[in-house]
């Protein structure tokens, strides 16, 4: 552990992503087999301990320490693992502090009412930074500024650059911790692992922003335009190994969608948006929100929110992959597997007729009232590669809305904002003169202006609720957002989708703030 405890220690303080590639490449380099392997199950994200909660933890450290104490320092620091690897009183031990692959397996192998005593063992036998790190391995909190994407692009740095990091994509969710065969292949001892038939992802074709520059170099001839649904965009792949359903980040997502899984009989990989669909109506994007992140999906949920795929893109059209053909000719490929497996819950994203730029942009500005987020403009001949490509596919969203709010509350953020009020909690006007809260915004501002926020929330504090501050009704922020809704959920009685801090409006009273009843009326002009 005291390697992987040193790594996790530089990424923290390591800004830079070059820098931060650089530490993960040198680790997996120098560091044996299976700790190395293990210590990329981490990182990634795909180590899960059934029986160690950060509950165990939290009474391993509330039993060593006055409680009260432990209490306020860890609503000051505001994470778990690094408010009890400071405070742990450790006593005096022999043992050795525990190894990578010892504390996997045990934490595997142990059974909950076994575990207390053998985790403190390890608490006292480790500093404070090695107490870090194996509480970090065990809540599964790694936010230490090195993503999944970033490991893979380490390994494919060991590879000395035979090996890019999306071959590495495509065999990931066919293996599992700890990778041998992976290192055997980076290294050059072995062959590439086979994923044999497993469903597994493949990296998705992604769009850039269209911006006014853009504009002069579009050819409309040269382009095909779709509409760019408000849902989320999924990888669907059927595999003779099985079936699954991925995130844009790869992530699976299957036991969120049941329905889809048993429709996908069929063998394909397929890109497309998930929405959630009534009476051939697409629904706001908050519900289905309902649906995400849910392990287990009840009757009811399936009945209230029921999940629907437009289909964008065809990958694989069985074992054939068809990345390397055109758009034009994958949509050929698509219409035609389609029309010949009529899949169930799925139909195919429509094709918008238009001959001028400035057509286009007509239709783009009724998309609001269409419940459309946008429109994509893709490359008649462009091949289906990972990333986005520039020039190749571009999204040209509808102009955000915005409002004036009053921040109301304030939260510690996490990782490395663990030490800032960073995610904030905005209200509107009603018409009696009460202030009541419609969205939270943690993005948006600069590093700068979270410096001058979380200063600003220490000082005008005036209640407190655990690890959450109530200010006073001083601050005004612009808060910008792509869609509204009413919700019963709320006490507002709005949702709003993808709210973000525009700026800070230090100009501005308070009491000059938006009012509830303004944002009401947008709602309805949007609707009608």
């Amino acid at each position: 552990m005291i390697a992987f405890a040193e790594l996790l220690e530089r990424l923290v303080l390591t800004p830079g992503r070059l820098a931060k590639i650089a530490l993960l490449r040198r680790y997996f380099a120098t560091e044996p087999d299976p700790d190395r392997g293990f210590a990329l199950a981490a990182l990634t994200g795909e180590l899960a301990f059934q029986a160690a909660k950060p509950m165990l933890i939290r009474g391993l450290a509330e039993a060593r320490t006055d409680p009260t104490l432990f209490a306020w320092s860890y609503d000051y620091v505001g994470d778990l693992a690094d408010t009890v690897a400071l405070m742990w009183p450790a006593k005096p031990t022999n043992q050795p502090a525990p190894g990578m692959t010892e504390v996997i397996q045990t934490l595997i192998a142990t059974p909950k009412t076994d575990l207390p005593d053998i985790v403190a063992g390890w608490l006292d036998a480790s500093d404070a930074s090695g107490r870090y790190a194996l509480l970090k391995l065990i809540t599964g909190s790694l936010r230490v500024g090195a993503s999944a994407r970033l490991a893979k692009v380490a390994l494919a740095e060991l590879a000395g650059g035979r090996i890019a990091p999306d071959e590495i994509e495509e065999i990931w969710h066919g293996l599992t911790p700890p990778y041998l065969p992976l290192f055997e292949w980076l290294e050059g001892t072995a062959e590439r692992p086979d994923p044999a038939g497993a469903p597994v992802f493949r990296p998705l074709m992604l769009a850039q922003p269209l911006e006014p520059p853009d504009f002069a170099a579009l050819d409309p001839a040269a382009f095909r335009a779709e509409w760019k649904w408000d849902g989320i965009r999924a990888q669907l792949v059927a595999m003779p190994g099985g079936r699954r359903v991925y995130s844009r980040g790869a992530e699976d997502i299957s036991n969120s969608f049941p329905e889809l899984i048993e429709a996908m009989d069929f063998h394909a990989v397929l890109d497309g948006e998930i929405l959630v669909l009534r009476d051939g109506v697409v629904a706001p994007f908050a519900d289905l929100q309902q649906r995400l992140g849910r392990k287990v999906v009840g009757g009811k949920m399936l009945r209230d929110y029921p999940v629907h795929v437009r289909l964008y893109d065809m990958l694989f059209d069985g074992a054939e992959d068809l990345r390397a053909l055109t758009f034009d000719e994958r949509r050929v490929r698509l219409e035609a597997w389609f029309a010949r497996t009529q899949p169930a819950r799925m139909d195919l994203s429509a094709m918008i007729p238009f001959q001028t730029i400035a057509e286009l942009s007509e239709i783009r500005d009724g998309t609001r009232a269409a419940s459309i987020e946008g429109l994509m403009l893709k490359r008649a001949n462009s091949p289906y590669v990972p990333g986005r490509p520039k020039g190749q596919w571009w999204k040209w969203k509808r102009d955000p809305l915005s409002i004036d709010a009053v921040m109301m509350y304030a939260q510690r953020g996490h990782g490395k904002r663990s030490s800032f009020y960073s995610d904030y909690t905005f209200g509107l006007w009603r018409e009696d003169g009460e202030l009541v809260p419609v969205g939270k915004a943690y993005s948006g501002f600069t590093d700068a202006e979270l410096v001058q926020l979380d200063r600003w929330v220490r000082n005008h504090t005036t209640n407190r609720y655990g690890p959450v501050r109530e200010v006073e009704r001083g601050m005004v922020m612009e808060i910008a957002f792509d869609a509204a809704q009413r919700s019963n959920r709320h006490k507002s009685g709005v949702a709003l989708r993808f709210p973000r801090v525009a700026r800070l409006r230090w100009d501005k009273p308070a009491a000059e703030a938006d009012k509830l009843e303004t944002l009401m009326n947008t709602i309805e002009n949007l609707s009608h």
